[in-house]
């Protein structure tokens, strides 16, 4: 489901929120060019003037998304980050074991 940026953090707040209970969110950020269909492989498509980054979180079969234009995105960078930092409470600390000190 594709929503604005505001209403994407919502969401996303709304996974991290329903994560710690059960299951794992899935993140994924990629430049957009703004096309949804594939181009021929004949031809010459010139680029286009203004890249997007398109972002993906799932959660299960819930899947929210959102498209952030340049001119957007430090503004939305901020508060993704400021939304990161306050749901990474619910992680757990990776168990590295013991570690061997190495005989000389």
């Amino acid at each position: 489901m594709l929503l604005e940026n505001d209403f994407f953090l919502t969401g996303l707040t709304r996974l991290f929120q329903k994560g710690k209970t059960s299951g794992s969110i899935s993140l994924t950020m990629k430049r957009y060019d703004g096309r949804t269909k594939p181009l021929p492989r004949t031809g010459h498509v010139p680029d286009p003037t203004e890249y997007k980054c398109l972002i993906r979180a799932t959660l299960g079969s819930k899947k929210i998304s959102t498209v952030v234009h340049q001119k957007d995105v430090n503004k939305f960078q901020l508060a993704y980050a400021n939304l990161i930092k306050g749901n990474l409470d619910g992680m757990k600390k990776k168990d590295k074991g013991k570690k061997k000190k190495a005989t000389q």
